[in-house]
């Protein structure tokens, strides 16, 4: 399957050998991040994962742990992020969303909004297996109302494919009449369209929906929602239209607001990184007028910087 990711596998590729760079990297006193960092953002997750079975099998340690304890901060978090399977890597991060104190609900929109079926199937799986629970009850534990409905719908994986011409003029009409016509919204026939048409049907509709409403779908949502089901809805209309698309503004909020939300930026770059990391940075460009690789630059510092700038893969 051809990628459009920044980080493909490493050609000459050697787990024994790199185990055994890594572990000169991080004895004796002080740590090589230099090696660290470029090693690991060079590999494939698959390598990665073949390294860490060669660094235990060379040295009886755990590969993640030493890196943990050489490592320190952003770095570290990043770096740990890399070591994890995409998979199990989504159900932590979505076991930390709902675990917390409070639940993080970026996370929860941003994964369940953009992931595949078929990934969020896996996901599932992995949580099962990782948490020992079951991800749909724990979401519906932490959630409620309309937001929740929709948040099940997407767990359920069951995304209807290709464009059914028949109804495309009548899902635009329900979601008129749902929304920009009555007082008060009908929830449930945006959750039920948005849930579970394929995203190339989607984009027919929200093409009708401009003719019939005047205006772009998103601004009605913004109009007719507030709160987590706005931001979900936002997100599935952005992940239909374009999923990179959808990324690259995921990134810009991530950096270009006072502050930078390290923790999103950790994981867009990460789970993107074997992707489609290529189209994000295309329609960052397009969309900002400046690359990707630029506002990450100016927005970070240091080996954390280094390590991100490896994972964009290059300069627009």
């Amino acid at each position: 399957q051809a990628t459009r990711g920044s980080v493909k596998p490493f050609v000459n590729f050697n787990a024994k050998q790199d185990a055994e760079l890594l572990r000169k990297a991080m004895k004796g006193i002080g740590t090589d991040e230099d090696t660290v960092l470029m090693l690991l953002t060079s590999r494939s997750n698959d390598q990665r994962q073949e390294i860490k079975a060669a660094y235990k099998k060379a040295f009886g340690k755990d590969l993640e742990k030493d890196l943990r304890s050489e490592l320190g901060g952003k770095l570290e978090d990043l770096i740990v992020a890399l070591m994890s399977p995409p998979t199990i890597y989504d159900s932590n991060e979505l076991h930390k969303a709902i675990k917390g104190a409070g639940t993080e609900d970026k996370v929860l929109i941003e994964i369940l909004a953009s992931r595949t079926c078929d990934e969020i199937k896996d996901i599932i799986k992995a949580y099962k297996k990782e948490h020992g629970g079951k991800l749909e009850k724990d979401i519906m534990g932490d959630t409620s109302g309309h937001y929740q409905k929709m948040l099940v719908i997407l767990l359920q994986a069951k995304r209807e494919e290709g464009v059914d011409e028949s109804r495309v003029e009548k899902d635009a009409k329900e979601l008129f009449a749902a929304g920009e016509q009555k007082v008060g919204t009908d929830e449930e026939k945006f959750i039920n369209i948005l849930g579970n048409r394929s995203a190339e049907h989607l984009r027919k509709v929200f093409d009708a929906y401009k003719k019939i409403a005047g205006c772009d779908i998103e601004e009605s949502l913004t109009d007719e929602c507030t709160g987590n089901l706005e931001a979900l809805l936002l997100a599935l209309v952005k992940c239909a239209k374009s999923v990179p698309g959808y990324f690259a503004e995921s990134l810009r909020e991530s950096m270009r607001r006072a502050g930078t939300d390290d923790k999103t930026l950790i994981r867009l770059m990460v789970s993107r990184s074997e992707q489609d990391m290529l189209d994000i940075r295309a329609a960052y460009k397009k969309k900002y007028g400046e690359s990707l690789y630029c506002t990450i630059q100016e927005d970070t510092d240091g080996d954390y910087q280094k390590a991100l700038l490896y994972l964009c893969g290059g300069n627009d």
